[in-house]
């Protein structure tokens, strides 16, 4: 009989927890959303001093890559996906976004990484910023693929998978 309670209470909890919200629990945006604008300031770690705006990025494929220094996994991938879009040519132009709370760290992190500066942004305000929670970045940092649209094809894609998914947004 005792057994019989904690059956039932289990099967309870189980069946309110099916009906809860899901929208909070998906990590965020997902393919076939439309990306969020955004603006980011310049700032004095920037060489050429300029503003972004995603806006102005529609008509091309972007691939935006959030990160940060402190977080290995992010930088690594933020690493091969710059790389592997410059062996691509201009058919995508990559974003690359860090959350970096000092800009002397991610100035340092950009030249040892040999990332490109002109198509690489700081955002000062990091896990604060309206651009961190647009993103939902909290649970992990990720990165998303844009048609020409700025809807997203593909999150969190790897270096190999980049030319199959283009292919596959333009038919």
């Amino acid at each position: 009989m005792r057994n019989v309670k904690w059956i039932f209470v289990v099967l309870i909890a189980s069946s309110l927890t099916s009906f809860a919200d899901k929208s909070t629990t998906t990590g965020g945006l997902n393919v076939g959303d439309v990306a969020p604008d955004f603006n980011i300031e310049p700032t004095s770690v920037k060489s050429n001093n300029a503003e972004f705006s995603l806006a102005k990025m529609k008509g091309k494929p972007v691939l935006l890559s959030f990160w940060a220094s402190y977080d290995a996994a992010s930088r690594m991938q933020n690493i091969k996906l710059n790389s592997a879009l410059q062996n691509l040519g201009s058919e995508v132009q990559m974003v690359s976004i860090s959350f970096d709370e000092f800009p002397s760290i991610f100035k340092e992190t950009v030249r040892m990484d040999q990332i490109n500066l002109s198509n690489c942004y700081l955002v000062v305000d990091g896990d604060e910023s309206n651009l961190f929670k647009t993103y939902k970045l909290n649970q992990g940092f990720k990165n998303f693929l844009l048609d020409e649209n700025g809807i997203i094809i593909a999150k969190n894609v790897t270096t190999s998978e980049i030319p199959s998914l283009l292919l596959k947004s333009a038919s």
